[in-house]
């Protein structure tokens, strides 16, 4: 168990937890035993998932190009132009 002094250390251990090392057990003194659960991951950001992906980016640029040409329509549109028959 670690033993925490400062908000910095508990910064620490916090920035080191991933989907391996996802329990921190930790005391406090003064306050008690404390345990810290990483219960999921962040998802990476679209601009990292571009970065690690050059296909998806060039997807995206053509894909806004299309709409910007008027060749697409937005999420709203797609969604009043459904109807019940539509899932049938």
């Amino acid at each position: 168990m670690e033993r925490v002094l400062s908000l910095e250390e508990l910064m620490k251990y916090i920035i080191n937890m991933d989907r391996e090392n996802s329990v921190v057990h930790f005391f406090v003194p003064g306050k008690g035993k404390f345990t810290l659960t990483l219960q999921e991951e962040d998802v990476q950001s679209i601009k990292a998932e571009v970065e690690a992906n050059p296909e998806l980016g060039y997807m995206f640029e053509k894909s806004e190009e299309q709409y910007k040409k008027g060749l697409g329509i937005t999420t709203s549109d797609l969604l009043k132009s459904l109807s019940e028959r539509d899932f049938m």
